[in-house]
């Protein structure tokens, strides 16, 4: 039985700061919140420090050296918005046990027009054939191949290519409402792609649970935060990439902090130096997510971290810098940590974590400083545990959970 205690921390739960300064593990499960420590038990002195749950990003496409990249800045658990199943299965199976990695959920192969959005960016990656539904009697199929796949969640692509500048044929609305259906009629959420206006109509008028991305061609209009609030729709805000095609400079900027590079390797720095330069426009989003959070519309914090051919980001690390455009965007820093914890956790059903507190899994993350009313305090990374597993600086597992992580940047 393997029992250690986090004392002398500020706890946050994923919704509040509790009246707690201690954490005690059992076996990669928390089993008490309070001020107690159980007689017998080893004690790790937080110093002070924040007790935060393991981070969530909501949209990532994601690899293995992805989830290794993610798990060094606290994030615990991505959200894979699509993938070949063949690649991915296994990777999901070595995360179960693996615990330098991330843990992981998917959407398994996206519907997409066979012509359009993704494949115009995928040629030569050496893919198999895309299962499609093309008709709207096509849609129950495609949804059985993706849960018999493994998939946690239905993804549905609805993009004319405008952010690319390359028309490109979409889904037809008729079979996003299919396919939607369809899901639901198997207990599954489905997602919809929308980096335009039109697009979030779509999803919208199909009844799907959630839109992937904000979009930015315009700030969203009353009658569309109305309806999403209605129907209790979700909004991944993957305000991350949207600066990168800005040309903001968040990923160059966020590339020179210290506690960002000293976690990275060359290629990674490189890639946050680099950025998409496309014709997004970050202050609609900004003003978007205001109203949205206003309006009470649930707000998720995702990036859209890919591999290295997505410029500007770079897994864990720029779901920090996510917090900080939600918390521009009008959201309070509690506000935007609860959307990179509890609220996607309970939205996906993983409630097993994205909190603190008794039978959730241990997957914490202690900080310097309090990021409840400073956000850059949550890359002031001191620990990393993952279902107990306390990480080290080589991306191994401790022994001991005495074991010192990394020298926290001030």
């Amino acid at each position: 039985m393997r029992r250690f205690a986090v004392t002398n921390t500020r706890v946050f739960t994923g919704t509040h700061v509790a009246d707690a300064s201690v954490v005690v593990v059992e076996d990669g499960t928390i089993t008490a919140v309070g001020h107690a420590v159980p007689e017998g038990v080893e004690q790790i002195d937080g110093g002070g420090a924040t007790l935060l749950p393991g981070l969530i990003d909501a949209h990532t496409h994601t690899d293995e050296d992805g989830l290794r990249t993610a798990l060094r800045f606290g994030v615990t658990t991505e959200l894979d918005m699509m993938s070949v199943p063949g690649l991915m299965g296994p990777l999901r199976k070595k995360a179960r046990t693996a615990f330098d990695l991330a843990d992981v959920r998917t959407a398994s192969w996206g519907l997409a027009h066979p012509d359009g959005h993704p494949h115009q960016l995928r040629r030569g990656l050496g893919d198999p054939v895309w299962p499609t539904a093309t008709v709207p009697g096509e849609a129950p199929a495609f949804v059985e191949g993706r849960l018999a796949e493994g998939a946690d969640y239905i993804k549905i692509m609805v993009e004319d290519g405008a952010a690319f500048g390359t028309p490109l044929p979409v889904v037809p609305p008729e079979v996003v409402a299919a396919t939607v259906e369809a899901a639901h009629r198997r207990g599954a959420m489905a997602l919809v792609h929308t980096l335009s206006a039109a697009a979030t109509r779509v999803a919208v008028e199909a009844g799907a649970d959630g839109v992937t991305h904000l979009h930015y061609d315009e700030v969203i209009s009353d009658d569309l935060i109305s309806r999403m609030r209605e129907q209790g729709m979700f909004v991944i805000t993957t305000l991350a990439v949207t600066a990168s095609g800005a040309t903001d400079g968040a990923g160059p900027r966020l590339g020179t902090d210290l506690r960002v590079a000293s976690r990275l390797d060359a290629a990674w720095r490189d890639n946050l130096a680099r950025e998409f330069g496309w014709n997004a426009h970050l202050p609609n989003a900004l003003r978007s997510v205001g109203l949205l959070h206003a309006a009470g519309v649930e707000i998720l914090a995702g990036t859209d971290a890919a591999h290295l051919g997505a410029p500007g980001l770079a897994h864990g690390a720029s779901l920090h810098d996510e917090l900080r455009l939600l918390e521009a965007g009008g959201l309070s820093p509690v506000e935007a940590l609860t959307a990179a914890t509890r609220h996607t956790a309970d939205r996906f059903g993983l409630t097993d974590r994205g909190r603190i507190e008794p039978g959730a899994a241990a997957d914490l993350v202690l900080v310097d400083g309090d990021p409840t009313t400073r956000l850059s305090a949550t890359l002031n990374t001191r620990a990393v545990w993952r279902r107990g597993h306390r990480l080290t600086p080589a991306g191994a597992t401790a022994e001991r959970d005495d074991h010192v992580a990394w020298a926290p940047a001030r």
